[in-house]
């Protein structure tokens, strides 16, 4: 998100909370909804946004303190304003039954609105018995009756500030087609071995800012997905997990790129991987450039700096080509810290587009209190100042 549109964002968000005062406001209680966690309340959230969708002015969606529970919900715009406020003091609960959520492919999701933010609140996508379904080999939902808690598609001005994501049943948080997205002191949980659990995964997007955000999940912590560009992470805590990733990238022949993402202040704990590009090992004409990793501290993380063009999660698949995405300009400054595995920097690059513009500047990782070690296969750089394990490129 640049500048302008940045400050853009946070005079929408100003001007929203001065109005609350003598904006209108829509209890979801007043429409039917039941604070007990049993009754379901998804009708009673429908007819609230209803209400505010139509609204010419700028309103607020209000959910009490309690236990809702709801299945799956669609918040459709655009709607008659650009200014709703969704305040959440309790806590929004899916079914335990993992037929029962519904068919869309998003838990709570947002269409085509210009101008809302969701403030507090706990969102409990109640998502283990399908990782036990998934982990036992029974047949379990696929496809689109399988949830992602929280997603937006092309929405603009997007503010979500305060949220806690708990147990989503596949990713947390969703962007897709978006502009201008900011989000503030989210937190995201889930256990470790909690199987295609993302944090947040943003693709087609531009203008997304992910900031004082803490998530521990058992996929990427954030996965940023092509078509993404002008991204920026900060002050962010991962772990457990599998890293901040940008990819897969490359599955498709024609495929847009990534570029201009920033990744800055950020802490690994006990993650797979730290800072990782990685794109499937097939032609494409994607791309992943202007990327900088900045201000980084690794606790024993296993693969801290990795990127990945030989990408195959699914050893079925025909994926053993030499990877058609291009990774060039990437920067890794100030990264420190403890790997859990003697390489802590590889560069797995592909041979026909060999990495370009890579940069290690202050680079200290260790591995067993002594120097780690790196790898380089097709890839091309320089280094700058102390740079431990010692460069390959």
């Amino acid at each position: 998100m640049n500048n302008s549109a940045l400050l853009s964002l946070l005079c929408l968000v100003a001007l929203l909370h001065q109005s609350l005062a003598a904006s209108p406001q829509f209890n979801v209680i007043q429409f039917g909804a039941k604070p007990d966690g049993r009754t379901d309340s998804t009708s009673a959230f429908l007819a609230a946004w209803k209400q505010a969708c139509s609204s010419t002015r700028g309103v607020t969606l209000y959910v009490p303190k309690g236990r809702f529970l709801t299945r799956s919900m669609l918040f459709k715009g655009p709607c008659r304003n650009s200014a709703i406020f969704i305040r959440i003091d309790g806590t929004l609960v899916a079914p335990s039954d993992i037929w029962a959520i519904g068919n869309n492919p998003n838990w709570i999701e947002f269409q085509y609105v210009n101008g809302v933010t969701i403030s507090g609140g706990v969102l409990d996508g109640k998502g283990a018995p399908l990782w036990s379904c998934k982990l036992a080999g029974r047949k379990c939902p696929t496809g689109a009756t399988v949830q992602q808690t929280l997603g937006f598609s092309f929405c603009n001005n997007v503010l979500v500030s305060g949220v806690t994501s708990l147990n989503s049943q596949m990713f947390h948080v969703v962007i897709n087609f978006c502009q201008n997205v900011k989000l503030q002191g989210v937190r995201i949980s889930a256990p470790g071995n909690s199987p295609n659990t993302d944090g947040i995964h943003i693709q087609m997007s531009t203008g997304v800012t992910v900031v004082n955000t803490k998530v521990a999940t058992g996929d990427d912590c954030v996965s940023i997905g092509p078509g993404a560009a002008n991204l920026r992470i900060e002050n962010f805590a991962c772990g457990p997990g599998h890293g901040i990733s940008i990819g897969s990238l490359g599955k498709n022949v024609n495929e847009p790129g990534v570029q201009n993402v920033t990744v800055k202040s950020t802490t690994f704990t006990g993650t797979t991987n730290g800072l990782r590009i990685k794109s499937w090992g097939k032609p494409s004409n994607g791309f992943a450039r202007n990327i900088l990793f900045q201000h980084a501290t690794m606790n024993n993380v296993q693969n801290p700096i990795f990127i990945d063009q030989r990408y195959c999660p699914d050893i079925r698949r025909r994926c053993v080509q030499a990877s058609g995405v291009r990774v060039s300009d990437v920067t890794y400054q100030d990264i420190h810290g403890t790997s859990a595995t003697e390489v802590a920097v590889n560069f797995d690059c592909s041979k026909r587009n060999p990495c370009k513009g890579i940069r290690l500047d202050n680079v200290r990782l260790t591995y067993n209190k002594k120097p780690a070690v790196a790898s380089c296969a097709n890839a091309d750089g320089t280094t700058i100042g102390l740079v431990q394990p010692g460069s390959c490129l």
